[in-house]
């Protein structure tokens, strides 16, 4: 009887060195795929790759866009514009009324301007200019900002309350009522 022959050349073993040197070269494989796992997940993220030479919305932008776009995507171009309105009340209503009678508040659910006027002269008057002053302020703000001007008159002195106080005296006031 013979012997079977092995059927082809027989892989030489190895030894502890070339062992250790296989096992650096499977473990380099798998960290490379790691990494690009890694990688390609992080991209994922940022949306995609980006070369950086393109505009995105990270730029830096000058001062009046950044607030610009911020009341845009918050929604205040209202109140910014009624704010506005405010600051510019001399040139609205000119400069003897702006004198005499200061706006004080915009309630934006009401949409109403609150006015306080330094008389009751000026606060009668005021009241027979508001028709024409919403008018105005809508124009300058857009249709429906502005529904009703809320005028004031003028404010008396802050009420004491103490020992010293009399009873029943309200002390000195206007003739508005």
């Amino acid at each position: 009887m013979t012997e079977p022959r092995p059927e082809g050349p027989k892989a030489p073993e190895l030894s502890g060195v070339d062992l250790a040197r296989q096992a650096l070269v499977a473990a380099k494989e798998q960290a490379r795929a790691r990494g690009a796992a890694v990688q390609q997940r992080k991209q994922a993220r940022r949306g995609g790759l980006r070369s950086g030479a393109r505009a995105d919305g990270r730029d830096p932008l000058p001062l009046g866009a950044a607030i610009s776009r911020l009341i845009t995507e918050r929604g205040w171009e209202t109140p910014a514009a009624v704010g506005g309105v405010m600051g510019r009340w001399p040139q609205l209503v000119g400069p003897e009324v702006a004198q005499h009678c200061e706006p004080q508040r915009y309630d934006e659910q009401a949409r109403v301007l609150t006015v306080q006027c330094d008389s009751t002269a000026w606060a009668t008057q005021l009241r027979l200019l508001a028709p024409q002053l919403v008018a105005r302020l809508n124009q300058d703000l857009g249709h429906g900002s502005v529904k009703m001007i809320k005028v004031l008159g003028p404010g008396g002195p802050a009420r004491r309350y103490g020992p010293l106080r009399a009873p029943g005296s309200r002390g000195p006031g206007d003739t508005y009522g």
